[in-house]
């Protein structure tokens, strides 16, 4: 195995990735004193961060009634409470100065006539403080970071690897191991910290806004080396999925003031939120959704034999539609030849964000169960502070990305600078045994039968039957017996594909191991979470209850499957009360 050895290898080239590789390089003052490997399953500019569209929200105009303390407590409402209160308040803080700072590294925002930074409405906000690129947000965030962190020496990227697992001896991290896809052969990253920025696991489901990279990867390899993951049964359907695949129509639709209408014509939100009415959090308007599908008011998409509804944009107008909301007109015309100036869109919910995620400290530091691992973070989708509770409000991805990235890169650089560990060596038994793991008992099995795609579309189907917007015990259960014993029949699967250049066989295998592990512990999760808080919808107990459920979960690998303890949320300001809209 390839060994190759840097002072910092961060996987994950998305917001929170590159936002953490551009805060080391500027703490480092651009010398190239520390070096920096950038490693990515897929090209750096293609991480699913530029499918981010709507807004990033940030505190801006205080002068004009905002303030953090709303923010914070929007968020922690929109959180069912579940977010740590001491993380939100340092993340709302943090959010107003990375949104003046990118916009110094090239984010074109839109503009008010007075040539002050514009922002929109989106859902459970009090004031409307997400701040945008048109419909293009993530995209153009992507590119400012990119093109910032082009001016520093001191990094390399390593696009096309694939990361197998972090490797931890004695609470120490020691590095990552990837397949270099062009080659097909091992690579060790030994380097001083680590970083998990892989984004989420929204492939778990077929009907998803995630790109077809978002496999969870970093959960899979933090969950086989004995880290936690945290809260993995909060899993966020955004409301308006285009109909059939689930292609994101972003939220800032609604902020400009799109209708949600039934088969009827009816703006259905008045009976679920009606003080909010489109603009509730996003776990309520997927139930609602769900509930008039239910209840027969939604309409059925012949050609795919889905129920919908509709988002109607017509009343909105040509002109503001192509000034704020190009993307979506394209995507409508493009993907089923409707133009949303004159007719509206099918929606239903699509899978979109994991709030849960490793478990980490305020700082992004990795814990296990023996304590914080040293020399590891975490940032972004992948990590779990946890900043989004139960439930993220719409525009706080990104900048958890961009605030994470931030904190993470400052706790990296102070780690490498006062600390000055020496990179750590793995044992040799652990690299060899990862080796024969991939080519021997994965690419080299000549026994069974498994296809790799016939598991993964079961498990895709398991998830979206029984672990979706509402939830219940036989569904639950179900949903754990069947991926338990997806697991047993992959331990059979057999490779189409026996080479080692650009193998995407055995990368999708890998990626499926990832997938059942992390769809066990949601499934599992959920089923013992007897309560209903944000995304998690228990129709057999309906009602939060913080007497018992005030907790998060954690999880952690067993001989025979997840392991689950909890800890006590972190309440400094806020006592839970109702959450109405």
């Amino acid at each position: 195995m390839e060994q190759l050895d840097f002072d910092v290898a961060i996987v994950g080239s998305g917001l929170a990735g590159l936002r953490t590789a551009i805060e080391i390089m500027r703490k480092d003052g651009g010398r190239g004193k520390v070096r920096v490997a950038l490693i990515s399953k897929i090209y750096l500019m293609r991480s699913h961060s530029v499918s981010a569209e709507g807004g990033t929200s940030a505190v801006l105009f205080p002068e004009e009634g905002d303030s953090f303390e709303l923010y914070a407590w929007d968020t922690i409402k929109g959180s069912d409470f579940l977010a740590d209160q001491d993380a939100v308040w340092r993340f709302v803080h943090l959010a107003t100065q990375e949104i003046r700072l990118i916009e110094r590294w090239g984010v074109p925002w839109n503009r008010r006539e007075d040539g002050r930074i514009e922002q929109r409405w989106f859902g459970g906000l009090s004031f409307p403080r997400a701040t945008y690129a048109q419909d293009k947000t993530g995209f153009f965030e992507m590119r400012a970071l990119y093109d910032t962190l082009l001016k520093y020496e001191g990094w390399e990227r390593f696009d096309e690897n694939f990361v197998t697992s972090v490797v931890i001896e004695n609470n120490q991290f020691k590095g990552f191991t990837t397949i270099d896809l062009r080659s097909g052969n091992m690579r060790f990253f030994r380097a001083k910290a680590g970083v998990i920025a892989t984004g989420g696991a929204g492939q778990l489901y077929r009907i998803t806004s995630t790109a077809a990279s978002s496999t969870g990867d970093g959960y899979g390899i933090a969950y086989n080396a004995g880290l936690y993951l945290k809260d993995m049964e909060f899993v966020q359907f955004h409301p308006t999925g285009l109909v059939p695949k689930g292609l994101l129509i972003t939220e800032a639709a609604r902020g400009e003031g799109a209708y949600l209408v039934n088969r009827d014509g009816e703006r259905f939100m008045k009976r679920y939120a009606p003080s909010k009415m489109e603009l509730a959090p996003r776990d309520i308007v997927s139930r609602a959704i769900m509930t008039e599908i239910n209840e027969g008011r939604g309409v059925r998409d012949e050609a795919s034999g889905l129920d919908h509804v509709w988002l109607d944009m017509r009343h909105l107008g040509k002109e503001k539609i192509e000034r704020k909301l190009p993307f979506i007109r394209e995507i409508g015309l493009k993907y089923l030849g409707i133009d949303i100036v004159d007719q509206p869109l099918p929606v239903r919910p699509t899978v979109h964000y994991n709030m849960g995620g490793v478990h980490t400290d305020i700082n992004g530091n990795v814990q296990s169960p023996s304590g914080p691992v040293r020399g590891l973070w975490a940032a972004g989708e992948a990590a779990c502070v946890s900043v989004q509770g139960s439930n993220r409000l719409g525009s706080n991805g990104t900048n958890e990305c961009l605030v994470y990235g931030y904190i993470v890169g400052n706790e990296v650089y102070n780690y490498i600078s006062n600390e000055r560990p020496e990179p750590q060596s793995a044992s040799p038994s652990v690299l060899e045994a990862e080796e024969r793991r991939i080519f021997s008992e994965v690419l080299g099995r000549e026994s069974g039968g498994e296809d790799v795609y016939e598991l993964r579309d079961e498990l895709k189907d398991t998830m979206e039957k029984n672990v979706h917007v509402y939830r219940n015990e036989a569904g639950l259960a179900e949903a754990v017996k069947k991926i338990k014993e997806l697991k047993q029949r992959y331990k059979n699967i057999r490779l189409s594909d026996r080479g080692r250049v650009f193998n995407y066989n055995l990368q999708h295998a890998l990626e499926l191991g990832f997938m059942l592990d992390e769809a066990e512990v949601i499934a599992t999760g959920a089923l013992l979470r007897k309560e209903s808080r944000g995304a998690h919808a228990r129709i057999d107990y309906p009602n939060r209850d913080d007497a018992n459920w005030l907790k998060h979960t954690l999880a952690v690998k067993g001989p025979d499957g997840p392991q689950f303890s909890y800890i006590p949320v972190k309440i400094t300001m806020w006592k839970p009360v109702a959450r109405v809209y």
